[in-house]
């Protein structure tokens, strides 16, 4: 099972690249599952439903929406599992610019909005400094000079990564990214770390935990379905 997680800033696009990229890992002969990751309120399942692919929504409400997808991942996986896919993308709300949702053995892709300004990759933390895709949004709504500023700010911040220009209404790049969904690593529940630690707050996954299975993690917990827990002393 290929484990994905699509995070970025709100509106820069992240659900319509996904529904291109969906359809182009149907054509190889890939069977994706997905689970979005929302705050309060979406039907975004309604139009990943239309690919005939299994969709689960889980609602973050009072918990960070990426922390939410960082402690509900050992379940995700083992519900795409059951539904027979190869491929799970998890779509994070991603809200603060500083959390890190993405495990270790997960294929991490940042969506961003060039339109945001040329200095927006240099505000963004570990959502986009450790991911391996950043995915550039909109780019034909500004002009070429600006794209590739904005692609060189990028590679500052995270020199490492792979971009990939996209555009939500044409399907632009998503082939290019279903290719390099297809080449990257199995995902290992039991193993996982993630890649920087999350912010300080009132979980243990904000005090600092990498580990990602539910066994080590305590504090104000809202599980896939939606039932809230706090576990400690």
């Amino acid at each position: 099972m290929k484990l994905v997680v699509v995070a970025g800033t709100p509106g820069s696009g992240k659900t319509s690249v996904l529904l291109h990229t969906i359809q182009a890992l149907k054509r190889r002969g890939s069977k994706p599952a997905v689970v979005k990751v929302d705050c309060l309120w979406t039907d975004d399942d309604k139009r990943f439903a239309r690919l005939e692919v299994p969709i689960r929504i889980g609602l973050a409400r009072d918990m960070c929406p990426d922390h939410f997808t960082i402690y509900n991942t050992e379940p995700m996986l083992q519900w795409a599992e059951e539904e027979g896919s190869n491929v799970l993308l998890n779509e994070t709300a991603g809200l603060c610019l500083r959390c890190a949702p993405y495990p270790d053995s997960c294929l991490a892709v940042c969506v961003i909005d060039v339109t945001t300004g040329p200095n927006t990759p240099l505000k963004v933390g570990p959502l986009l400094t450790t991911a391996d895709i950043v995915v550039m949004t909109k780019g034909d709504i500004v002009s070429q000079a600006e794209r590739e500023v904005f692609r060189e700010r990028v590679l500052e911040v995270n020199p490492e990564c792979m971009v990939v220009e996209a555009n939500g209404l044409s399907g632009k790049g998503a082939i290019e990214l279903a290719e390099l969904i297809e080449e990257g690593i199995e995902a290992d529940p039991k193993d996982m770390v993630l890649r920087y630690n999350p912010p300080l707050a009132i979980c243990t996954l904000c005090s600092g935990e990498k580990r990602v299975e539910r066994k080590y993690h305590m504090g104000v917990l809202r599980h896939l379905d939606g039932f809230m827990e706090y576990r400690g002393e």
